[in-house]
């Protein structure tokens, strides 16, 4: 993976995206590019991906073609807070782990698991469906940029 440092301003990739943000994980169809806003999990130096075989169409797409753009952005009006990350990349489809997919979903659901809502729980209860996979894209190329603003509001100007 190369992190490309082509201005200041740089975000410390590993903090940014233990963060629980929505990615935008962009893929090939015969129609032209399609985006899926999806929860991930960072880990061992890919973003992971909980999908389904029988409800989402970008497994398909992937294994049609594996080159895939992922982006996350944390943005704060109030703050002027503006972090980005861009990659460029190849993902694949992988067996369903169990103890991945409830890594990835403890980041965005508060609360002990039989207090989750109940699609969420069926994802864990029926690890071995065979619909369930999970995305594991590798980035080639990350760019991680900090362009945070002096929000008008404030008297640093």
């Amino acid at each position: 993976m190369r992190l490309i440092r082509d201005r200041p301003g740089t975000v410390d990739l590993d903090e940014f995206l233990s963060r629980p943000l929505f990615a935008h994980l962009a893929t090939e169809s015969d129609d032209g590019p399609r985006e899926s806003p999806v929860w991930f999990l960072w880990e061992d130096g890919a973003i992971w991906i909980i999908g389904s075989r029988r409800d989402d169409s970008f497994p398909a797409r992937i294994e049609r073609d594996p080159r895939c753009a992922a982006g996350v952005v944390d943005f704060n009006r109030k703050d002027g807070l503006v972090h980005h990350v861009g990659m460029r990349g190849r993902a694949s489809i992988e067996r369903f782990d169990p103890e991945r997919a409830r890594r990835l979903l403890q980041r965005y659901i508060d609360g002990p698991i039989h207090a989750w809502d109940r699609r969420f729980r069926a994802t864990l209860e029926r690890p071995q469906h065979e619909d369930a996979v999970l995305v594991r894209f590798r980035p080639d190329t990350v760019v991680a940029r900090d362009v945070s603003y002096v929000p008008a509001n404030t008297d640093a100007r």
